[in-house]
């Protein structure tokens, strides 16, 4: 008689990883089992991100996982830095946003853009946790037109100043140093920004609904004064944040995967627990229905991301299908955490139960790097070769 599946991994993804692959999986997973999950919940209540937990993420080499290692990197592949995503989302979708942002938002443009000085001064310290980034693109008017973009650098002799706000920014109150875009004569540069400089300043967002346990802020520069080599040399224009949220895009196609196993792990577990009218609640078509269309979505999700993964590790994704990804993967996500929520019933609505929290969190990630509405618009100018926006 054959073994029976796996319910979280029906496809048996698990074997199609090499052994470093799982071996970084399962090292995160411990990570989250033993050390986020027994305090998330109280953080999400309230409204806390959990900096405690930061030198256990930077001691396993999460933070730039994909950077090289002669920069404080960890040198891993594309694929084991999405499971790292997974797992870390699996706990709650704020300890996954603060490591994107690190590794992929302010790690990678400092690795891809920046100077070899720059490169030596930051990426080990912040490899090991000991620098925080946090990444200065969105405004408060500008939403999903990035190049709407109000911020502006100007020169003064060999220094730069820079005016202007950010708006939701993940870090930006735990941040020693933010990457800031601005226009510039030059078009729109980066800058590394120290928080500390005279005329920044991070304004925590509070009465959130959603990523309770993350650190949401609003950056303010007035006169903000830089040395000349503050900015980012090696790239000019939109593609420069637009490449590092390509990367962090990456991340989150993997990170609400985990999201819905946590969830479809409860459900599975509440419904085989639960007695009603004299049977267990999953011995209930409606229940079995619910449960199968949620194994489901997350098999396709697994098989995406998957793919994806290979198609970055051989240099051949597009961000088209980084799109498509995210697209179906958050939303597979927050359909199954709303599903799960109301199998829960009465309980669901507690965040004594991970899907209420998964679900809540999820209205962020399906909102932020792109919503919804632009990712289906990115895969519809693929198709058409019509502009749409």
């Amino acid at each position: 008689m054959a073994a029976r599946l796996n319910p979280l991994d029906l496809y048996d993804v698990r074997s199609l990883l090499s052994d470093e692959e799982r071996m970084v999986q399962d090292s995160v997973a411990r990570f989250t089992d033993e050390k986020v999950l027994p305090i998330i919940g109280d953080c999400f209540d309230q409204g806390r991100f959990p900096t405690e937990l930061i030198p256990g993420i930077a001691g396993l080499g999460l933070l730039g996982a994909t950077i090289p290692e002669q920069y404080g990197g960890a040198g891993m592949s594309s694929v084991c830095y999405g499971l790292i995503c997974q797992e870390l989302e699996r706990g709650d979708s704020g300890l996954r946003s603060f490591a994107s942002v690190q590794s992929s938002l302010c790690m990678y443009p400092i690795f891809a853009y920046g100077s070899e000085e720059q490169k030596q001064r930051y990426l080990p310290k912040m490899a090991a946790g000991q620098i925080i980034g946090c990444f200065g693109l969105t405004e408060p008017h500008g939403g999903s037109d990035p190049a709407n973009m109000k911020t502006v650098a100007k020169r003064d002799g060999d220094d730069w100043v820079l005016n202007g706000a950010k708006m939701w920014i993940t870090n930006g109150n735990l941040a020693h140093i933010a990457i800031v875009w601005a226009q510039t004569d030059d078009g729109i540069r980066g800058f590394i920004v120290p928080t500390d400089t005279k005329g920044f300043t991070a304004q925590e967002v509070h009465k959130k609904m959603s990523l309770r346990a993350s650190v949401t802020s609003a950056l303010f520069l007035d006169d903000v004064r830089l040395p000349g080599d503050a900015i980012l040399p090696n790239v000019k224009g939109l593609k420069g944040p637009l490449g590092c949220l390509t990367q962090a895009r990456y991340g989150i196609t993997w990170g609400p995967i985990g999201a819905a196993q946590a969830c479809l792990k409860e459900a599975l577990d509440y419904t085989a627990e639960r007695v009603l009218f004299g049977r267990s609640v999953n011995s209930n078509q409606a229940v079995q229905l619910k449960l199968a269309d949620m194994a489901r979505r997350i098999t396709t999700a697994q098989l995406l991301s998957l793919q994806l993964g290979r198609l970055k590790d051989a240099g051949l994704m597009q961000p088209t299908q980084v799109s498509l990804a995210k697209w179906n993967n958050v939303r597979m996500a927050i359909d199954i955490a709303r599903e799960c929520r109301d199998v829960l019933g009465g309980a669901g609505i507690t965040t004594e139960h991970a899907a209420i929290r998964h679900a809540l969190n999820l209205e962020s990630v399906i909102t932020y790097e792109g919503t919804e509405t632009v990712h289906k618009l990115v895969v519809g100018r693929e198709l058409t070769g019509i502009n749409a926006f």
